[in-house]
């Protein structure tokens, strides 16, 4: 069986490539897509802004997968995401600054 290798969110390996994104270069990503949340929860509830951007992610991911990354067995990609969100969100659950 020929598996994919999906990188881990926390891989921060292409961070010498050009457009690579080192760790503080991810944390700060991350703040600005926070920010607009943010902006945009002044006007509109967390809920749904939250599902806007669970859509929106899920949305780019499919467009990364299929166009960029090529892949071969959506399955394998999606579950792949699925783990990583899952790991993501427990870590910011733990994360006392949350």
């Amino acid at each position: 069986e020929n598996k994919m290798k999906f990188k881990d969110w926390y891989d921060r390996s292409s961070s010498s490539e050009k457009g690579g994104l080192d760790k503080d270069g991810f944390i700060r990503t991350s703040d600005r897509f926070v920010t607009l949340a943010n902006t945009l929860n002044k006007k509109i509830m967390a809920p749904d802004i939250q599902y806007t951007m669970l859509y929106s992610a899920a949305r780019y991911s499919a467009h990364v997968g299929k166009n960029v990354l090529e892949v071969e067995n959506q399955e394998d990609y999606i579950n792949h995401l699925v783990n990583q969100y899952r790991d993501m969100l427990r870590e910011n659950f733990a994360d006392p600054a949350v």
